[in-house]
């Protein structure tokens, strides 16, 4: 009966699916060949590592450089692609080249996986996806290389190119950079204009999500052609670009970027409004950020991306649709919510409204539970849950530190954040019929 269940549900499916892809690469992380020091890694801390690549956040017990050899980079690196384009789309594409018959089941799968409107042309979709996908990260691989074999050679600086566009694109946040100094990200590339601008437009075009990426091919510079979903999250991913880009100018200005150039100021704040999106990546000590700056990088952290994307978090869709639902609600009392002359569904806004509850509930229960576990300050345990929550991978530098019952809630929180907090209880609770008849209402008093 259980089997059954799981077969028919395509929720099921994707949470069960994910979590046999992060045994087996706990596995395989947790072999001697996989550390560079040729001894076995513990399996929580393997387990850790596979859950984190998987679900593209980007903490890690270990810097991945020096640690992980690199039979276990390539590991890390084959679990973050699938994890960011999700493994139904590779069961898809190795269907096809098995020519294999894709049934009405699997096609309700791949469009949940995708976050589509229909199962119809969700093959055709997933080919287009994954083909751009490596197009994508082709391209940004060959721009990152002409710097990278400049300073560490031919074949390492394409290594490192290619593992850095899959790492962004699929906005991930881990790096091999540990070559200069251990745990250290981009700082390395800190004022590399360059550098700093490839990544950043990786991780934006990842986290756009595959509907709208159809629609700018298919419609170019028509925005009034867009999809509602694809103009929401155009012009909302402009918002928490420029808007959160000037908060960290501004409250960083005499924090952590005090002794930086105008110029290198206007550059580390547009990377600090990006990357907390899911992306992981960072370019100074996060430890020096202002507490401002701090709630800012936390709240852009549980925002997330796109749903459809290789971005993890609440959705930048949640947040528009709830500011629209209290727009609508000040001006007409919430009967009608519309954005771009179309009216959002009332499902959807309930469904934008339970997330944000969902995400909410977790990031507070969870801090009081690893502060009640570990030695560490609000601060740091707030910013680690949010980052495991929002799959983003930014850590104050409590992770290597946490006790293994810690490092095991963590996990489950990259795993729910990258599945996503409502399908995760949709995945693990029964949604019956609901029975035909219409209770009687009464009114009660909010606000």
């Amino acid at each position: 009966m259980k089997i059954s269940k799981i077969k028919t549900n395509p929720t099921r499916v994707l949470v069960v699916g994910f979590l046999c892809i992060i045994l087996l690469g706990s596995v395989l992380l947790s072999l001697p060949i996989s550390s560079r020091a040729g001894r076995a890694t513990p399996f929580v801390d393997s387990l850790f590592t596979a859950t984190s690549a998987t679900c593209v956040t980007g903490l890690s017990v270990y810097d991945t450089f020096s640690h992980w050899s690199l039979f276990g980079q390539i590991v890390i690196i084959c679990l973050i692609q699938v994890g960011g384009l999700g493994f139904m789309s590779m069961f898809t594409m190795i269907s096809i080249l098995l020519k294999r018959n894709i049934g009405l089941g699997e096609r309700r799968l791949i469009m949940e996986s995708t976050a589509t409107f229909g199962v119809g042309g969700v093959v055709g979709m997933m080919k287009r996806i994954v083909r751009r996908t490596f197009i994508i990260e082709l391209i940004g691989a060959v721009m990152l290389a002409f710097r990278f074999c400049k300073d560490m050679g031919f074949v390492r600086g394409i290594y490192n190119a290619v593992f850095h566009s899959v790492s962004a694109f699929c906005n991930a946040g881990f790096d091999l950079m540990g070559r200069y100094k251990s745990s250290s990200s981009l700082s390395v590339f800190k004022y590399d204009a360059y550098v700093n601008i490839i990544i950043m437009a990786l991780i934006v075009i990842g986290g756009l999500g595959f509907v709208v990426w159809d629609d700018i091919i298919n419609n170019k510079w028509h925005f009034s052609k867009y999809k509602l979903h694809s103009k929401i999250v155009l012009t909302t991913t402009a918002i928490l670009i420029v808007v959160p880009a000037i908060m960290f100018f501004l409250f960083e200005y005499n924090h952590a970027f005090a002794d930086e150039s105008i110029g290198n100021r206007i550059l580390m704040s547009m990377f600090s409004a990006v990357t907390p999106r899911t992306a992981g990546f960072f370019t100074y000590d996060l430890n020096t950020l202002s507490d401002s700056g701090s709630l800012l990088t936390v709240i852009l952290m549980v925002i997330g991306g796109s749903s459809g994307s290789t971005a993890g978090g609440m959705k930048i869709t949640t947040l528009a649709v709830l500011f629209l639902g209290l727009v609508a609600a000040v001006k007409s009392n919430g009967k009608n919510t519309i954005a771009y002359k179309k009216r959002i569904e009332e499902d959807t806004i309930h469904n934008a409204s339970a997330i944000f509850v969902v995400y909410s509930s977790i990031v507070l229960v969870f801090t009081m539970i690893v502060c009640a576990i570990e030695p560490f300050t609000l601060k740091e345990v707030l910013f680690e849950v949010s980052s495991a929550i929002g799959t983003v991978g930014l850590s104050l530098g409590i992770t290597g530190d946490l006790t293994s019952g810690s490092k095991l809630i963590i996990s489950a929180l990259m795993y729910v954040g990258r599945l996503g907090g409502l399908t995760m209880l949709i995945a693990l609770t029964s949604r019956g019929t609901p029975p035909p008849i219409s209770r009687p209402t009464e009114k009660v008093l909010i606000g």
